[in-house]
């Protein structure tokens, strides 16, 4: 039995355009081209769409996906590698929703009673399913930046890693108490943890105004890096960029 093209979509989420692509691009060819030129799909196919369509959710590109494919020989077996890939991210998931909780909850009671987050004294904690790795990644936008981001963190020890980690953390966690207060983005406590940020990048890389703010709308705009700041607080990665343009306003212009 085959199924038309916009079966397989309706089927599959795919949109038959992405079907199309992917014949092009030798990633998933139909079993069959009718002859009124429409692509027709076997259960081979299917399976290798579900391949495809589970590594897409792991974040793999499609030419990570091409060599996956091509390398595979019993299908039985790479799908048992995509379940286990599957399982541990949702074990990751799973804890990031944890850290979220516990930090909503956190941030609710710190607002009622006035009390400091407990969480500050282990910030690591509120990282917990979240890959630091990514962040480093995010810099792409910035190579001159990220050449020299890379290269220090390269030359750092684990203990100096983890130490790092600590206090970028504790630094989100301080703007998301200061979120929580009511604090303007232009605060003057606010401003002292931006140019502890400022400092830090600059000491990479020089940084121009223009590059600071592009910095801090990457805060929203890259799904990563606002995700991170989510994960501490909702409107912290927008309260994040705010403050950084105004202190870029005030400061570098």
């Amino acid at each position: 039995m085959d199924w038309p093209i916009a079966e397989v979509a309706r089927m599959s989420g795919v949109t038959a355009r992405t079907l199309r692509h992917y014949d092009e691009i030798g990633l998933l060819p139909p079993a069959r081209i009718g002859s009124n030129g429409h692509r027709y799909y076997e259960d081979h196919q299917l399976l290798l769409l579900q391949q495809i369509l589970v590594l897409r959710a792991l974040d793999v590109g499609l030419p990570e996906i091409g060599r996956v494919l091509a390398d595979q020989v019993d299908t039985v077996e790479a799908l048992r590698g995509h379940h286990q890939r599957l399982l541990a991210e949702r074990d990751r998931l799973n804890a990031l929703a944890a850290t979220v909780s516990r930090t909503i909850a956190e941030l609710k009671q710190s607002r009622k009673d006035g009390r400091p987050m407990t969480s500050i004294n282990r910030p690591e904690n509120l990282f917990e399913g979240i890959q630091p790795s990514r962040y480093e990644e995010n810099l792409r936008d910035f190579p001159g930046l990220a050449e020299k981001a890379a290269r220090r963190a390269a030359a750092l020890t684990p203990a100096e890693t983890e130490a790092g980690q600590r206090e970028r953390t504790a630094l989100m966690i301080r703007l998301a108490e200061q979120l929580a207060a009511g604090s303007p983005a232009d605060a003057g406590p606010v401003q002292a943890e931006i140019e502890g940020q400022y400092r830090a990048l600059t000491a990479l890389h020089p940084v121009s105004a223009d590059e600071f703010r592009a910095i801090g709308r990457s805060c929203v705009d890259n799904e990563q890096w606002r995700a991170a700041y989510e994960a501490i607080a909702p409107g912290l990665a927008a309260y994040q960029r705010d403050a950084i343009e105004a202190y870029a306003d005030s400061r570098l212009a």
